[in-house]
């Protein structure tokens, strides 16, 4: 009932109110999997969480959301067991309450005590974009199913912000990485990212197209808007040896003079938009969004394929083309360009200039983008990539309890240096983080979602 798991110890800690999780955001992953007596017994486990009491003093909206609420809505859409949406019920009452603020714009962290007492909550100065953009999905599930409107006039009123900003920024189409929701401010700030910090507000635009049955226009008009801006500005082709037609997703940083200027640094965060653009392919109708999607998914995987452990790092950089239609491999170019990066090093891969963080913290963004390529287009290059990732993952990770974060994917030696520590899953259906255990539904060998699955399940990054 702890947290999360220790993989390397097998002991566990609380670091998301102590309110069990993994266990919680691990049901839908049980059910599909075909685990029905440990799906009934972590069900029986969740009904005695008590969502009164909390390890933290603050109850972070964002992680609250994703990993707890969309964990129990998942797992209800599943499998219609009651105390699964009474549990939803009891703590989507609680992420309410964030909203309980002289404009009803939410905070990012809940004082639970205050809380308690009714009194109006007072809202950050300047949160991450993601954070308040991140509660859209889950709040309008809760609302369909119980037939109150409160949860979905909530964040109604969060979209109706940002669709009026989003096209007023210093990058139009995008919206900067940090907001103010104290000052009903979206416009502001000169930094812009599609990967941590920003990514699940994106993520979750044309999730909710899906969700919504395109019943709110702007979702849609959002969706298209911050894709063609993306792909303009923040995608980019990297020089590489083999001159593969890849893209990866950079940052932006907009001078004085309002002018874009792109950095070439990348996240494993970001691995998740090749499959919404593929996505928006489908829902949007824009079929010049899948190729995007299908070189974005094919881009992630090539950063994987050229470490010698199989596995992507967590933050690198990589040498951009000047041009996406050609873009010969040129050594001295690449030279120039890691003479820029003093976090360069001589064990990197032809073309990547840092492996500014070269962790593996179990993120299946990548697998999972590859996944919705491989449904949507049917192309087995796509199932082959993900399979080899997949082999990386088992072999390089895997412990006697579960799998370990790998500390450095340049390493050569055997076993790969491992750390005790396993992130909490997030959900593959709902929400905006999901990590290992959730992903391992999607192995590659299993038969074809049922339509019930399909047609109640509400899609994550890279689930359609």
């Amino acid at each position: 009932m702890q947290d999360a798991l220790l993989p390397l110890s097998g002991e566990g800690r609380d670091q998301f109110s102590g309110w069990a999780a993994t266990l919680v955001d691990s049901l839908d992953t049980l059910w599909i999997m075909g685990l029905k007596d440990e799906f009934d017994e972590a069900v029986d486990a969740v009904a005695t969480i008590d969502f009164g009491n909390t390890t933290s003093a603050q109850v972070n909206m964002f992680e609250t959301n994703i990993r707890y609420l969309g964990g129990l809505l998942a797992a209800y859409d599943l499998s219609k067991r009651r105390i699964l949406l009474e549990k939803a019920i009891e703590l989507g009452d609680l992420l309410y309450a964030g909203f309980n603020t002289e404009k009803r714009m939410p905070v990012d962290f809940i004082d639970f005590e205050k809380s308690k007492t009714g009194e109006g909550l007072a809202v950050e100065g300047a949160v991450v974009s993601a954070s308040p953009g991140t509660i859209s999905l889950e709040f309008t599930r809760l609302s369909q199913l119980t037939s109150d409107a409160k949860y979905y006039d909530a964040i109604a009123k969060v979209t109706d912000l940002f669709h009026d900003g989003q096209n007023a920024t210093s990058l139009p189409g995008m919206w900067p990485m940090w907001v103010s929701m104290s000052n009903q401010d979206v416009k502001t700030g000169s930094q812009f990212t599609l990967a941590g910090c920003a990514d699940s507000l994106y993520e979750y635009l044309p999730k909710m197209v899906a969700l919504l049955g395109g019943g709110e226009p702007k979702y849609a008009a959002m969706s298209t808007a911050f894709m063609d801006t993306a792909n303009k500005s923040v995608l980019f082709r990297p020089m590489v040896p083999g001159e593969d037609d890849i893209l990866i997703s950079g940052q932006v940083n907009v001078d004085e003079s309002g002018t874009a200027l792109l950095d070439p640094e990348s996240e494993h965060l970001a691995c998740f938009l090749g499959g919404v653009y593929a996505l928006g392919a489908r829902l949007l109708k824009r079929d010049d969004y899948l190729d995007v999607g299908a070189k974005l998914a094919l881009g992630c995987a090539y950063v994987y394929r050229a470490f010698p452990t199989g596995l992507g790092p967590e933050r690198f950089n990589m040498a951009p083309c000047r041009s996406r239609q050609r873009c010969e491999w040129n050594e001295t170019t690449w030279v120039e360009e890691r003479q820029k990066r003093p976090e360069w090093r001589e064990d990197l891969p032809l073309g990547f200039t840092t492996a500014k963080d070269p962790r593996y913290i179990l993120r299946p963004e990548a697998v999972e983008s590859l996944f919705v390529l491989w449904r949507v287009t049917g192309r087995p290059e796509f199932q082959e990539a993900a399979w080899e990732m997949w082999k990386a993952v088992s072999t390089g990770t895997e412990t006697e309890y579960a799998n370990a974060a790998v500390r450095d994917v340049t390493a050569t030696e055997k076993p790969l240096p491992l750390e005790d520590y396993m992130e909490v899953s997030g959900l593959f259906s709902l929400a905006a983080d999901s990590f290992w255990l959730t992903a391992k539904r999607r192995a590659f060998g299993l038969p074809r979602l049922s339509s019930t699955f399909t047609s109640s399940s509400r899609h994550r990054t890279s689930s359609a």
